[in-house]
């Protein structure tokens, strides 16, 4: 299992949140994905990791961007 975690900038209700892990959710890979609305703070589990192209993607689809990715 690979961990990640990042910032998303823009989130401001549990509407947010609930859309931003559901993006991040459908990426195949994917196996759980926790949001902190009060930090920003993003982590996603996965198999083998996901790129931060898929993970930018899905984070805009949902409406938001990533603001940084924390070294992991």
């Amino acid at each position: 299992m690979s961990t990640q975690t990042f910032k998303v900038a823009g989130m401001t209700c549990q509407h947010c949140v609930a859309s931003v892990q559901e993006e991040l959710g459908e990426l195949p890979e994917v196996t759980n994905v926790e949001v902190s609305l009060d930090s920003g703070d993003v982590t996603v589990t996965s198999e083998n990791g996901i790129s931060k192209e898929a993970a930018d993607a899905a984070v805009q689809e949902a409406g938001y961007t990533v603001a940084e990715w924390s070294r992991t």
